[in-house]
């Protein structure tokens, strides 16, 4: 396998230490005297091969920490049996520190063992050999050398681990965050669109419908009478519009933010419907419900009317809302087919907005044309759970 090409810091460290072990055999300045007993191999020359090969060792530290280990144990080794030189036991030193730092964790694991194992053996094994306090030396030497690299590598590969988890936690929280933001917006852009659509939609069908009834009819009285509904229509419309805005702004200016519609208010929403023209009749037994089921159920019905109003056939619309088994049933009926009198084009948005209303509850929605005795309606249903277990 190729390698890759040394760190520019490992290049210098190499350079130090070969340069370094070079002024250090020039001025003659060794570990230990020529005459030791240990000291196999005399001169120069033993000295700088090893050296050499420690320093090109250096230079693999970051890209191959375990071929560099392994070449550079013989080597400090030997270098023993020389004078010695000072330069290549402090990369050794370094080396083996990089082994643990930046080899796989393993092998770091393994390094911190056995440099521990030789360190003890370094102690007792001469001491018990020799008998004299000096021989536990042998092992200090051992623990400065190979142990304490070891180690003060373990400490810091620890540390930039924990960095490195806390800067992975940190960006992990952040994305969370954005997504969570991206999420609100999105769920309050889609609340808004409902509350828009629910508000207004009603008044600009009935402007829609009765004012191409004016222009497609000769009838002053007509046309008096549809303008009226128009105008109301008109006006109330603009005070909803200027309700939803009060949400959006600070209520500390001259808006208010619009209290949510109640069960209460159906009787007007049903009359608002008789004046637009349509047959409607309420039976509405609900009793006491939550807030965001009394707020479903009353946008609910508007738009089935509003719906009827732009869609329905001729006939009567029934508007019933009934206690069942723990929920709220709405159901609202409407002629289907095809009307003979002027309509209001449809997005599709209405069928979407109570969907979502319904399962913002936790309830059951369903919306189509069905057969009855009666003829062909369409019907609206929901079911709508008012107690909390089962709204969850």
């Amino acid at each position: 396998m190729a390698l890759s090409r040394p760190h520019r810091f490992d290049v210098h460290i190499a350079l130090c230490g070969l340069f370094g072990g070079l002024l250090l055999v020039s001025i003659g300045l060794a570990t230990r005297p020529a005459k030791d007993p240990i000291t196999l191999f005399d001169g120069p020359w033993p000295i700088l091969v090893l050296l050499t090969v420690t320093a090109g060792c250096e230079l693999m530290r970051r890209a191959a920490p375990r071929t560099a280990l392994m070449v550079s144990t013989p080597a400090v080794c030997l270098d023993v049996l020389t004078q010695g030189n000072l330069a290549t036991v402090l990369m050794f030193t370094d080396i083996m520190y990089a082994a643990v730092l930046y080899g796989p964790l393993a092998s770091a694991r393994r390094i911190q063992w056995i440099t521990g194992l030789l360190t003890v053996a370094g102690t007792l094994v001469p001491f018990a050999v020799w008998r004299v306090p000096e021989a536990l030396l042998v092992g200090a030497v051992v623990g400065i050398v190979a142990y304490a690299p070891a180690a003060t590598g373990w400490i810091v590969r620890n540390h930039r681990d924990a960095a490195e988890a806390a800067r992975l936690r940190a960006e992990q929280t952040a994305l969370l965050a954005e997504k969570d933001r991206t999420q609100a917006v999105t769920s309050e852009r889609a609340r808004m669109a409902r509350e828009l659509h629910d508000m207004v939609a009603n008044h600009l069908s009935a402007i829609a419908i009765h004012s191409t009834a004016a222009l497609s009819l000769d009838d002053p009285k007509t046309s008096r009478e549809a303008l009226s509904v128009i105008r109301e229509n008109s006006v109330e419309g603009l005070a909803e519009m200027r309700r939803l805005i009060g949400i959006l702004r600070d209520s500390s200016g001259d808006t208010e933010p619009v209290a949510a519609p109640t069960l209460d208010g159906l009787g007007a929403l049903v009359d608002g419907a008789r004046t637009n023209g349509l047959d409607v009749t309420l039976d509405a037994a609900h009793g006491t419900v939550p807030a965001p089921v009394e707020l479903a159920a009353y946008r609910i019905v508007q738009e089935s009317l509003t719906n009827a109003l732009k869609h329905a056939s001729p006939g009567r619309v029934t508007v019933a809302l009934a206690r069942r088994d723990g929920s709220l049933a709405v159901t609202v009926t409407s002629p289907f087919g095809g009307s003979n009198g002027p309509r209001a084009p449809g997005s599709g948005a209405g069928l979407v907005g109570m969907q979502e209303r319904v399962a913002l509850v936790g309830g059951d929605f369903e919306a189509g044309p069905e057969d009855s005795a009666h003829g062909k309606m369409w019907i609206v249903r929901a079911a709508l759970p008012v107690s909390e277990e089962d709204r969850e």
